[in-house]
């Protein structure tokens, strides 16, 4: 499970942030979720980068 979350978790924090802006987006604060909806693609991009950095 260890092994799991420490792959994934970019992936896993970045569902979670997804999940954050939709709630936003239902309650009706659409300036706070469209705010949040850049969370997702920020924290997946440094991920990339940073494995990519690693492995060089």
């Amino acid at each position: 499970m260890k092994a799991f979350v420490l792959k994934w978790y970019p992936v896993i924090l970045a569902f979670i942030c997804m999940l954050y802006s939709i709630t936003l987006g239902l309650l009706g604060r659409s300036e706070e979720a469209l705010y949040s909806a850049h969370w997702p693609g920020t924290i997946l991009l440094f991920a990339l980068v940073i494995r990519q950095r690693r492995s060089s």
